[in-house]
C-alpha cells in the first residue's frame, strides 16, 4: 500500500468548530509512538488486547510476535485486528487502525521492516544490553512471525482545547 492520503471526515462526536487532523499529522504520530495495543479476537469470540512494538512504513502497520502467542494463534483464525496508539491523558491524539494483519514471508519485506525497528527503537533492539536485543536479526531470519496491517479504516481522536473525532478511510 501506499502512503497516499485517506479520505478524512469528521466526526459526530467531535466539539462544535473542531477541525479535521490532517492525515500527515496522523501519520507522524503513528510513525513516532514508541508503545502501541493490538485487539485481537480469540476463537470463542473474547477479545483479546496486548500491548507491542509497531513500525509504520509503507503505508502499513507492522509487529512481531512468537509463533505460540495468544494474538498469533488468534490472528490464524481471524486476521481481523485493530491497533491502537496515544497518550493516558486527555491531551494529544490518539489513533486507531483497523484493517487485517497478513503474515509476510517475504524477505525484502522482512528486512526492510526490521530495519524500520532498528532505527525507530534504538539500543533496545541494537545493544546486547537492550530489553529486545536481537529482534531485528529474529524478523530478518523469520524466527519470529512478522504481521503486516494494511489500514481499511483509521480514527484520529484530538484531546484538548477542542475534541474531535476523525475517521480516515483508506483507498484500496
Amino acid at each position: 500500500m501506499s502512503d497516499c492520503d485517506p479520505v478524512a471526515e469528521i466526526g459526530p462526536f467531535s466539539d462544535s468548530g473542531a477541525d479535521v487532523i490532517p492525515w500527515p499529522i496522523a501519520l507522524r504520530e503513528l510513525e513516532q509512538a514508541r508503545l502501541f495495543w493490538l485487539s485481537t479476537v480469540r476463537p470463542d469470540g473474547r477479545p483479546h488486547v496486548t500491548p507491542l512494538l509497531a513500525v509504520w512504513t509503507g503505508g502499513a502497520l507492522y509487529f512481531a510476535t512468537g509463533d505460540q502467542e495468544r494474538k498469533a494463534r488468534n490472528l490464524r483464525t481471524n486476521d481481523h485486528c485493530v491497533m491502537t496508539t496515544g497518550t493516558n491523558v486527555l491531551d494529544g491524539i490518539d489513533i486507531t487502525i483497523e484493517g487485517r494483519a497478513e503474515l509476510v514471508c517475504d524477505p525484502a519485506e522482512r528486512s526492510t521492516t526490521a530495519d524500520a525497528y532498528e532505527s525507530k527503537y534504538g539500543d533496545l533492539l541494537t545493544s546486547s544490553d537492550g530489553t529486545w536485543y536481537g529482534l531485528g536479526d529474529a524478523i530478518r531470519s523469520g524466527k519470529v512471525l512478522l504481521y503486516r496491517i494494511d489500514p481499511e479504516v483509521g480514527f484520529a481522536f484530538g484531546k484538548g482545547e477542542t475534541y474531535s473525532q476523525i475517521r480516515y478511510r483508506f483507498q484500496r
